[in-house]
Order: C-alpha cells, then sequence, then structure tokens
C-alpha cells in the first residue's frame, strides 16, 4: 500500500467524519501503552495528507469502539462461518484485515467519495465488493444470502440519520436477514442536541443564543465541527427496540474493552453504568434478529 500522498481535502461534509475517526485509530496504534494495534490505520494517515489538528486532541472512544466491533464479529463468525459481513458507512475503517483477512464475503457501503478512497488506499480483496451508495439505499439488501447468515455493522453512522430512518433500516434488515446482527453506535440525546446548529423556533443559526449558549454545533476545534448528528439513543432506549422495531428479538448493551486511564476499568466506567447516568454516555448496541438458526 504505497503510492503518492493523496489529498483528505477532496472530502467533505460526513465523509470528512473518516479522517476523523482514522486519525484516532491511527494515534491509539502508535501509542506505546495501547493495546490496540492497527498498523494499517497507521499507513493510511500516513497516505494522505490532511490537517488532522483540526480534530483536536485524538481520543480512545474510536479505537476501543473498533475493538468491540472485533469481538463482537469474531463471536459471530465462529457461529456462522459462511456468514456474510455488511459494513454500511465503512468510511476508511480497517476492520477486515485487523480480523486477519476473514474467509467471508465482505459488502464496504459507503458514499461515492469514501469508496473511491477506499479503492485507491486499500489493496483489492477477492472478496470484498464495494458498493457506493447511501446506506439508505436498500439495494444492498438483496446482495448477501440470508440463509448463510448477515452481520451488519454501522460503526459512527446513524447517529448522522433522522431517527425514523434508523429504525425504519433496523426493521427492513431484520425482515430480510432472520438470525443476523446489527453492531451500532449511539451518542446520547443531549449531545445530539448540541450537534445541532439551529436558534430557537427554527432560527437560522447564530454564534450564541440569547443567554449566551453557543449555538454553533459541536467543535472539536477552532477550526472544525463536526456534522449535525440528529439521532440520539440512550441506553434504556436501545434495550426498548424490541417493543419498537418488528424482527428485533434481542439487545444488548456492549462495553468496550478496557483502554488507558480514564479508561482503564475502575470507578469511572461504574458510575458510567450507574442506572441514570449510563442514559448520559454513547452506547454501542448489538442487535439479534429474529428466526434464523
Amino acid at each position: 500500500m504505497t503510492g503518492p500522498a493523496i489529498d483528505g481535502e477532496a472530502l467533505d461534509g460526513v465523509a470528512v467524519t473518516c479522517l476523523w475517526t482514522l486519525r484516532n485509530r491511527a494515534e491509539e496504534s502508535r501509542h506505546p501503552g495501547s493495546a490496540f494495534a492497527d498498523p494499517r490505520a497507521e499507513r493510511l494517515q500516513r497516505r494522505i495528507e490532511y490537517d488532522y489538528a483540526r480534530f483536536g486532541k485524538p481520543g480512545q472512544l474510536h479505537p476501543l469502539r473498533a475493538l468491540t466491533l472485533d469481538f463482537a464479529l469474531r463471536a459471530y463468525l465462529d457461529r456462522h462461518p459462511g456468514a456474510t459481513v455488511v459494513a454500511l458507512g465503512e468510511g476508511l475503517q480497517t476492520t477486515y484485515w485487523r480480523l486477519g483477512r476473514p474467509a467471508v464475503d465482505w459488502l464496504s457501503v459507503d458514499l461515492p467519495p469514501v469508496i473511491d478512497l477506499r479503492r485507491r488506499l486499500l489493496p483489492p480483496e477477492p472478496r470484498m465488493t464495494s458498493i457506493p451508495a447511501s446506506a439508505l439505499d436498500r439495494a444492498w439488501l438483496d446482495v448477501p444470502d440470508p440463509a448463510r447468515g448477515v452481520f451488519i455493522s454501522a460503526e459512527g453512522l446513524f447517529m448522522y440519520l433522522e431517527r425514523d430512518d434508523v429504525f425504519a433500516l433496523i426493521a427492513d434488515c431484520a425482515a430480510r436477514f432472520p438470525g443476523g446482527q446489527l453492531f451500532f453506535d449511539s451518542i446520547p440525546p443531549w449531545l445530539s442536541r448540541r450537534t445541532l446548529p439551529t436558534g430557537p423556533r427554527g432560527r437560522p443559526p447564530s454564534s450564541t443564543l440569547p443567554d449566551g449558549t453557543d449555538n454553533s454545533g459541536l467543535r472539536l476545534s477552532a477550526r472544525y465541527t463536526v456534522p449535525p448528528m440528529p439521532f440520539g439513543l440512550t441506553v434504556s432506549e436501545a434495550a426498548r427496540l424490541p417493543e419498537l422495531v418488528p424482527g428485533v428479538a434481542a439487545v444488548e448493551d456492549l462495553q468496550p474493552p478496557p483502554g488507558r486511564r480514564a479508561w482503564r476499568p475502575g470507578v469511572l466506567r461504574r458510575i458510567a453504568n450507574l442506572p441514570g447516568l449510563r442514559d448520559l454516555r454513547p452506547s454501542i448496541t448489538l442487535v439479534s434478529f429474529a428466526g434464523g438458526r
């Protein structure tokens, strides 16, 4: 995976967030005290010319989310070795290679500019198929064979969609892939509201509200504001998905593996899982669809 540097400025909007998560995974992989290893992410970051400092300080949230996906996906493939993996909004994730190039069909679905970047930067794989489309374009649903098992990841995706669209997509996946699983992460509603740069009563955005509250969206730095994230979901709301979405059989709140410093097992982690307080934190959800073998 060598070649000339690629200009990351060609991406905009939500597509830019794939560089944000890539930077965090690469930096954590380089950290001498980290248990997270993603050398391909390190190489990808070096290939893409971009002012990564716009994203503020690197954090562990994205690499620990990636590890959580690795564990959940390995567990499903152990039970369904012939399954198809569908990575919705895959961005520049390198899950396939971290898992050692598993002998399964792998479907990568993302917006055309991101798929183009993946094709330029990542090696072709005989069992990997790229679909340049929105995850909401249901055409990809016809590709996997439901009888072999299907695992769907939506890593860092649903928060950028509308609530009705998310619930409808989950229902369509459950109907199409009985016995399959869906992995996704969420931000809490209070944080979702913080990302929406709209004034009171729908007025155009301004830098502050009359009470002095910042109204410019969620800023990672003085030079970067994350795209709006209209979909927020608490742990308690996710637990009710079997009641809210047809075809959802079970839901599990996944805990990320231990990280460094504040991300180590300890008081902060226990506090984050207390009733009430757990609904204020980001979450990772594993949905199991009804039916199947």
